[in-house]
């Protein structure tokens, strides 16, 4: 019989919003703010090429994988220097581009879903991304959150899991990882000794060598859901 569930861990990206319309805002809004401020930047560095550079930067510096704030600071100090530009125009550049990513679309039923949630169990954010759950309005919904910039690692190594369930004072079985990503959210927590929920929105298929996930579901609502249904008595 599965412990019960006293916490939660909880993706962000592909779990309560798409990224992918995330990711490309972010690059017409940064390529815009170049062609604005530092039109030679903008010609030097068109989105491609950002992209390209951003690729070049992670196989120079591997150690920084994990930290998508840093890349992309130095990707536009690196642009601008480049291309002649001010340095100075980089903290207000990198600042256009967070705005845009914290502004986030949610998923029909995430905000619902999180505030049903939230109301019984004690929830971290768990991210390898860099989002900012007070510029996005829901930081009062969770206990803190936890990234792979700030831990200096990111999922799925162990020891991040860890980390989030120290901070939830609950034990790895108690704790229950919710996210979308196969190999970095489930296989990624089963190896931490987590209790792992699925939420597979886009039909994709399990990997049949993989240990099947707890639960799957396709919305978090549906994973809301079953936590009434089959863990009425937890925290």
């Amino acid at each position: 019989m599965p412990t019960a569930i006293r916490a939660l861990t909880l993706d962000l990206d592909d779990t309560l919003w798409p990224f992918p319309p995330i990711g490309e805002r972010i690059e017409r809004v940064l390529h815009a703010w170049f062609e604005h401020h530092s039109p030679p930047t903008a010609v030097m560095f068109p989105i491609q090429a950002m992209r390209e550079l951003r690729q070049q930067l992670i196989r120079r510096h591997p150690e920084l994988a994990h930290d998508a704030s840093t890349l992309r600071q130095r990707g536009i100090e690196h642009a601008l220097r480049e291309s002649g530009g001010d340095p100075a125009l980089a903290g207000p550049a990198y600042e256009a581009f967070y705005e845009e990513r914290n502004r986030v679309e949610f998923y029909d039923d995430a905000i619902d879903a999180l505030q049903r949630l939230a109301a019984r169990f004690p929830i971290i954010a768990l991210t390898n991304g860099n989002a900012d759950l007070g510029r996005i309005g829901i930081a009062h919904l969770f206990r803190g959150i936890v990234t792979a910039r700030d831990f200096g690692t990111g999922k799925p190594d162990p020891a991040i899991f860890h980390h989030a369930c120290t901070l939830l004072g609950a034990l790895p079985e108690q704790t229950l990882h919710v996210g979308d990503d196969i190999e970095l959210d489930v296989i990624g927590a089963q190896a931490a000794g987590l209790q792992t929920a699925w939420i597979n929105r886009t039909d994709a298929v399990w990997p049949a060598d993989a240990r099947a996930p707890d639960a799957t579901f396709t919305t978090l609502s549906a994973c809301t859901d079953w936590l009434d249904a089959h863990h009425a008595d937890s925290p």
